[in-house]
Protein backbone atom coordinates (compact mmCIF):
# COMPACT_ATOMS: atom_id res chain seq x y z
CA UNK A 1 0.00 0.00 0.00
CA UNK A 2 2.91 2.58 0.63
CA UNK A 3 4.23 2.02 -3.15
CA UNK A 4 0.64 2.00 -4.47
CA UNK A 5 0.34 5.73 -2.24
CA UNK A 6 3.68 6.70 -3.71
CA UNK A 7 3.35 5.72 -7.31
CA UNK A 8 0.34 6.49 -7.90
CA UNK A 9 0.93 9.94 -7.61
CA UNK A 10 3.38 10.31 -9.81
CA UNK A 11 3.76 10.18 -13.75
CA UNK A 12 7.35 10.52 -15.86
CA UNK A 13 8.86 8.80 -18.58
CA UNK A 14 11.76 7.66 -16.16
CA UNK A 15 9.41 5.76 -13.72
CA UNK A 16 7.73 2.55 -14.14
CA UNK A 17 4.00 2.87 -14.43
CA UNK A 18 1.70 1.27 -12.11
CA UNK A 19 -1.51 0.06 -14.06
CA UNK A 20 -3.38 -1.37 -10.73
CA UNK A 21 -3.41 -3.60 -7.54
CA UNK A 22 -5.34 -6.17 -6.16
CA UNK A 23 -5.49 -5.93 -2.58
CA UNK A 24 -7.29 -8.92 -1.10
CA UNK A 25 -6.81 -12.14 1.36
CA UNK A 26 -5.88 -14.79 -1.31
CA UNK A 27 -4.15 -12.34 -3.38
CA UNK A 28 -1.50 -9.61 -2.87
CA UNK A 29 -0.43 -7.95 -6.43
CA UNK A 30 1.31 -4.54 -7.52
CA UNK A 31 0.30 -4.41 -11.84
CA UNK A 32 3.22 -3.02 -13.34
CA UNK A 33 3.91 -1.79 -17.06
CA UNK A 34 5.99 -4.62 -18.82
CA UNK A 35 9.82 -4.02 -19.26
CA UNK A 36 11.19 -6.36 -21.66
CA UNK A 37 14.74 -6.23 -20.57
CA UNK A 38 14.63 -6.52 -16.87
CA UNK A 39 16.71 -4.53 -14.41
CA UNK A 40 19.85 -2.84 -15.27
CA UNK A 41 22.06 -5.38 -12.71
CA UNK A 42 21.74 -8.06 -15.25
CA UNK A 43 23.29 -5.85 -17.91
CA UNK A 44 26.13 -5.24 -15.58
CA UNK A 45 27.16 -7.94 -13.70
CA UNK A 46 25.60 -11.19 -15.09
CA UNK A 47 27.59 -13.74 -16.81
CA UNK A 48 28.11 -13.86 -19.34
CA UNK A 49 27.97 -9.92 -20.37
CA UNK A 50 25.28 -8.87 -22.04
CA UNK A 51 26.59 -6.60 -24.90
CA UNK A 52 25.36 -3.25 -24.65
CA UNK A 53 27.63 0.52 -26.33
CA UNK A 54 29.16 2.82 -23.70
CA UNK A 55 26.40 5.42 -25.47
CA UNK A 56 23.56 3.91 -24.51
CA UNK A 57 24.64 3.03 -20.52
CA UNK A 58 25.15 7.03 -21.18
CA UNK A 59 21.74 7.17 -21.98
CA UNK A 60 20.65 5.10 -18.95
CA UNK A 61 22.53 7.24 -16.21
CA UNK A 62 21.11 10.57 -17.51
CA UNK A 63 17.73 8.43 -18.18
CA UNK A 64 17.61 7.35 -14.20
CA UNK A 65 18.60 10.77 -12.95
CA UNK A 66 16.01 12.76 -14.53
CA UNK A 67 13.31 10.19 -13.11
CA UNK A 68 15.26 10.87 -9.61
CA UNK A 69 15.46 14.73 -9.98
CA UNK A 70 11.14 14.15 -10.88
CA UNK A 71 10.35 12.72 -7.85
CA UNK A 72 12.47 15.12 -5.83
CA UNK A 73 11.72 18.45 -7.74
CA UNK A 74 8.78 18.45 -9.52
CA UNK A 75 6.50 16.21 -7.49
CA UNK A 76 3.42 18.13 -5.42
CA UNK A 77 5.27 16.17 -2.21
CA UNK A 78 8.78 16.13 -2.43
CA UNK A 79 9.28 11.94 -3.30
CA UNK A 80 12.24 10.03 -1.72
CA UNK A 81 13.41 7.15 -2.79
CA UNK A 82 15.34 5.69 -0.80
CA UNK A 83 16.61 2.26 -2.59
CA UNK A 84 18.11 3.47 -5.80
CA UNK A 85 20.58 0.86 -7.17
CA UNK A 86 20.77 -1.31 -10.42
CA UNK A 87 17.95 -3.62 -9.34
CA UNK A 88 15.77 -1.08 -9.26
CA UNK A 89 16.22 0.34 -12.71
CA UNK A 90 14.42 -1.51 -15.24
CA UNK A 91 14.94 -1.65 -18.77
CA UNK A 92 12.59 -1.77 -21.74
CA UNK A 93 12.42 -3.10 -25.26
CA UNK A 94 14.88 -0.03 -25.87
CA UNK A 95 16.56 0.19 -22.64
CA UNK A 96 14.74 3.17 -22.22
CA UNK A 97 15.30 2.77 -17.55
CA UNK A 98 12.73 3.52 -15.21
CA UNK A 99 13.04 3.36 -11.77
CA UNK A 100 10.93 0.86 -9.78
CA UNK A 101 10.20 -0.20 -6.39
CA UNK A 102 8.78 2.42 -4.42
CA UNK A 103 8.12 0.26 -1.28
CA UNK A 104 10.57 2.22 0.76
CA UNK A 105 9.86 5.83 -0.27
CA UNK A 106 8.49 8.54 1.46
CA UNK A 107 6.38 11.51 0.73
CA UNK A 108 8.01 14.90 1.83
CA UNK A 109 6.60 18.29 2.82
CA UNK A 110 8.80 20.70 0.74
CA UNK A 111 8.65 22.97 3.32
CA UNK A 112 10.63 20.68 5.40
CA UNK A 113 14.38 20.42 5.50
CA UNK A 114 14.81 16.84 6.58
CA UNK A 115 13.48 13.71 7.08
CA UNK A 116 13.04 11.96 10.87
CA UNK A 117 13.21 8.27 10.48
CA UNK A 118 13.28 4.97 13.01
CA UNK A 119 15.12 1.94 11.50
CA UNK A 120 17.57 1.45 8.91
CA UNK A 121 16.45 1.87 4.96
CA UNK A 122 18.17 1.25 1.74
CA UNK A 123 20.48 -1.78 0.33
CA UNK A 124 24.21 -1.88 2.46
CA UNK A 125 26.41 -0.21 -0.54
CA UNK A 126 24.34 1.79 -1.44
CA UNK A 127 22.57 3.69 1.13
CA UNK A 128 23.76 7.15 2.15
CA UNK A 129 26.29 6.99 5.59
CA UNK A 130 23.38 9.17 7.45
CA UNK A 131 20.64 6.34 6.70
CA UNK A 132 22.49 4.65 9.68
CA UNK A 133 23.07 7.33 11.80
CA UNK A 134 20.10 8.94 14.13
CA UNK A 135 21.03 12.26 12.53
CA UNK A 136 18.22 13.98 9.98
CA UNK A 137 17.99 12.55 6.66
CA UNK A 138 17.35 14.51 3.26
CA UNK A 139 16.76 13.91 -0.08
CA UNK A 140 20.49 14.16 -0.78
CA UNK A 141 20.44 9.92 0.06
CA UNK A 142 19.15 9.12 -3.16
CA UNK A 143 21.93 11.01 -4.54
CA UNK A 144 24.85 9.39 -3.10
CA UNK A 145 23.20 6.17 -4.12
CA UNK A 146 22.56 7.10 -7.29
CA UNK A 147 26.61 7.80 -7.41
CA UNK A 148 27.61 4.44 -6.07
CA UNK A 149 25.03 3.40 -9.33
CA UNK A 150 27.07 5.49 -11.57
CA UNK A 151 30.14 3.62 -10.64
CA UNK A 152 28.83 0.59 -11.10
CA UNK A 153 27.63 1.67 -14.48
CA UNK A 154 31.20 2.77 -15.42
CA UNK A 155 33.09 -0.10 -14.25
CA UNK A 156 30.38 -2.53 -15.37
CA UNK A 157 31.67 -4.58 -12.03
CA UNK A 158 30.00 -4.68 -8.23
CA UNK A 159 31.23 -1.62 -6.33
CA UNK A 160 32.85 -4.31 -3.81
CA UNK A 161 34.65 -7.18 -5.23
CA UNK A 162 36.75 -9.24 -2.67
CA UNK A 163 38.26 -11.41 -5.47
CA UNK A 164 40.22 -8.51 -6.65
CA UNK A 165 43.48 -7.67 -5.50
CA UNK A 166 45.74 -4.55 -4.76
CA UNK A 167 44.23 -3.21 -1.75
CA UNK A 168 41.73 -0.30 -2.72
CA UNK A 169 40.80 -2.03 -5.68
CA UNK A 170 38.28 -4.19 -3.96
CA UNK A 171 36.31 -1.46 -3.08
CA UNK A 172 35.05 0.76 -6.84
CA UNK A 173 34.67 3.81 -5.94
CA UNK A 174 37.84 4.51 -3.86
CA UNK A 175 40.08 2.64 -6.53
CA UNK A 176 38.99 5.74 -8.98
CA UNK A 177 39.24 8.42 -6.63
CA UNK A 178 42.96 7.63 -6.58
CA UNK A 179 43.10 6.91 -10.36
CA UNK A 180 41.66 10.57 -10.64
CA UNK A 181 43.89 12.05 -8.10
CA UNK A 182 47.10 10.27 -9.96
CA UNK A 183 45.43 11.38 -13.31
CA UNK A 184 45.52 8.08 -14.87
CA UNK A 185 41.95 7.76 -15.59
CA UNK A 186 42.64 8.17 -19.20
CA UNK A 187 42.12 4.49 -20.23
CA UNK A 188 38.15 5.43 -19.71
CA UNK A 189 38.47 8.99 -20.85
CA UNK A 190 34.89 8.33 -22.02
CA UNK A 191 34.25 7.96 -18.72
CA UNK A 192 35.96 10.73 -16.89
CA UNK A 193 32.83 13.06 -16.57
CA UNK A 194 30.26 10.27 -15.71
CA UNK A 195 33.14 9.49 -12.63
CA UNK A 196 33.45 13.22 -11.62
CA UNK A 197 29.93 13.66 -11.01
CA UNK A 198 29.92 10.07 -9.10
CA UNK A 199 32.66 11.37 -6.94
CA UNK A 200 30.66 14.51 -5.92
CA UNK A 201 27.12 12.62 -5.59
CA UNK A 202 28.67 10.15 -3.07
CA UNK A 203 30.36 13.57 -0.92
CA UNK A 204 29.77 12.45 2.87
CA UNK A 205 28.46 15.40 3.84
CA UNK A 206 24.77 15.72 2.04
CA UNK A 207 25.27 19.75 2.00
CA UNK A 208 28.48 18.44 -0.06
CA UNK A 209 26.09 16.48 -3.03
CA UNK A 210 24.44 18.42 -5.55
CA UNK A 211 20.61 18.05 -6.42
CA UNK A 212 19.74 15.66 -8.96
CA UNK A 213 18.85 18.55 -11.85
CA UNK A 214 21.77 19.36 -11.19
CA UNK A 215 23.66 16.45 -11.40
CA UNK A 216 21.11 16.19 -15.15
CA UNK A 217 23.13 18.99 -16.28
CA UNK A 218 26.53 17.69 -15.35
CA UNK A 219 26.04 14.56 -17.31
CA UNK A 220 24.45 15.89 -20.41
CA UNK A 221 27.57 18.27 -20.23
CA UNK A 222 25.49 21.32 -19.75
CA UNK A 223 27.27 22.18 -16.52
CA UNK A 224 31.14 22.41 -15.88
CA UNK A 225 31.95 19.65 -13.50
CA UNK A 226 34.75 21.38 -10.35
CA UNK A 227 36.97 18.61 -9.01
CA UNK A 228 35.56 16.70 -6.83
CA UNK A 229 36.78 16.39 -3.07
CA UNK A 230 38.01 13.50 -1.35
CA UNK A 231 34.58 12.17 -0.42
CA UNK A 232 36.61 9.35 1.63
CA UNK A 233 38.73 11.28 3.75
CA UNK A 234 37.08 11.26 6.67
CA UNK A 235 37.97 7.42 6.92
CA UNK A 236 41.19 8.64 7.63
CA UNK A 237 40.41 11.65 9.26
CA UNK A 238 38.20 9.87 12.03
CA UNK A 239 40.70 7.42 12.48
CA UNK A 240 42.96 11.07 13.89
CA UNK A 241 40.54 12.11 15.53
CA UNK A 242 39.56 9.09 17.26
CA UNK A 243 43.72 9.08 18.63
CA UNK A 244 43.14 13.14 19.68
CA UNK A 245 40.22 11.94 21.58
CA UNK A 246 41.96 9.55 23.54
CA UNK A 247 45.13 11.58 24.19
CA UNK A 248 42.94 14.64 25.71
CA UNK A 249 43.13 16.72 22.46
CA UNK A 250 41.08 17.82 19.82
CA UNK A 251 37.97 20.33 19.12
CA UNK A 252 35.21 21.34 21.86
CA UNK A 253 32.18 19.38 20.57
CA UNK A 254 28.98 20.57 22.06
CA UNK A 255 26.86 17.37 22.71
CA UNK A 256 24.55 19.05 23.63
CA UNK A 257 23.85 18.76 20.23
CA UNK A 258 24.39 15.83 19.16
CA UNK A 259 21.20 13.78 18.38
CA UNK A 260 22.00 10.91 20.03
CA UNK A 261 24.34 9.46 22.72
CA UNK A 262 25.29 6.51 20.49
CA UNK A 263 27.52 8.87 18.59
CA UNK A 264 31.32 9.66 19.97
CA UNK A 265 32.80 13.42 20.38
CA UNK A 266 34.58 12.14 18.07
CA UNK A 267 31.94 12.06 15.56
CA UNK A 268 30.35 15.10 16.08
CA UNK A 269 34.11 16.84 15.93
CA UNK A 270 34.53 15.74 12.27
CA UNK A 271 30.61 16.25 11.40
CA UNK A 272 31.09 19.85 12.58
CA UNK A 273 34.44 20.82 11.76
CA UNK A 274 34.27 19.69 8.38
CA UNK A 275 31.04 22.10 8.15
CA UNK A 276 32.98 24.62 9.20
CA UNK A 277 35.50 24.53 6.18
CA UNK A 278 33.18 23.03 3.55
CA UNK A 279 30.22 25.69 2.70
CA UNK A 280 29.19 23.76 -0.78
CA UNK A 281 25.31 23.90 -1.72
CA UNK A 282 24.99 22.79 -5.36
Amino acid sequence: MAEVGTIGRTYHINLVRLYGFCFDPTMRALVYEYMENGSLDKFLFAEPRRAIEWEKLQEIAIGTAKGIAYLHEECQQQTIHYDIKPGNVLLDSNLNPKVADFGLAKLCDRNSTYVLMSGCRGTPGYAAPELWTPYPVTHKCDVYSFGMLLFEIVGRRRNHDANLSGGSQEWLPRWTYEKLKKNELSDIKKAERMVMVALWCVQYLPTARPNMSVVVKMLEGGAEIAPPLNPFGYLEEHNNLAVGFNSGSGCNADPSNQPSSEFSSGTACLINSAKRTLDIEM
